[in-house]
């Protein structure tokens, strides 16, 4: 892995449309770019990938497949689900099975990462040493499809306790998930800032910050 200043960087949430600018800054800062939430769905089927009912923003593929392309010229890899948990219903323990992404039916919804892309994510962080995390990688809100943000959270946490890892967290939800998985307190850094941290990522300057630095 390269130096950059930020090695690795999950990337989750609902939409693309509320991140352009965050992935279109961070495919050219990081070397992997893990992409997971409703936001995967959209890479998914840029890729031809049929994600069934999920939420998903079609109209948005073109752009996607975009920010594919930036990221293949900076050299970053973007790190998209391979299974994951679907179910009919959006709601706390439905019926649920994993499938892989491939195999998802026109009727179900994906609601979390599967167990492997959750093991290619932790295998990730064997080879980095700075985390920036910001977004779920799922609907962490309902049971069972917590499983793969706590999974990755604990995994992070573990790495930053023997020393491997730096590992910052930020805005509104990825707060409520490290949380959620018992962990905020043990990553580095968790961030309250919220959309001032979103902006920081994206690559825009901070007012508070600029006046440090002219200070």
């Amino acid at each position: 892995m390269s130096c950059r200043p930020m090695p690795a960087a999950p990337c989750g949430g609902a939409k693309v449309s509320t991140k352009l600018d965050l992935l279109g800054n961070l495919v050219r800062k990081v070397d992997v770019l893990a992409i997971g939430g409703g936001m995967a769905n959209t890479f998914l089927a840029a890729r031809g990938v049929d994600v069934g009912k999920s939420l998903c923003e079609h109209d948005l593929v073109a752009t996607a497949r975009e920010i594919e392309a930036k990221a293949k010229d900076a050299g970053c890899e973007i790190l998209l689900p391979v299974d994951a948990l679907v179910a009919h219903e959006f709601k706390a323990n439905p019926g649920h099975r994993v499938v892989p992404v491939g195999e998802v039916a026109a009727d179900e919804m994906i609601l979390d990462a599967g167990p492997m892309s959750v093991a290619a994510v932790v295998l990730k962080l064997d080879h980095v040493k700075t985390l920036v995390w910001n977004g779920p990688f799922g609907a962490f809100e309902l049971p069972p499809f917590d499983t793969a943000t706590v999974a990755v959270a604990r995994a992070a946490a573990a790495r930053v306790k023997a020393g491997k890892l730096v590992a910052v967290a930020g805005g509104g939800d990825t707060v409520s998930a490290m949380n959620h998985a018992g962990m905020a307190d043990d990553l580095t850094y968790v961030s309250t800032a919220g959309g001032a941290f979103l902006e920081w990522m994206e690559g825009k300057p901070l007012p508070g910050v600029e006046a440090l630095r002219k200070g």
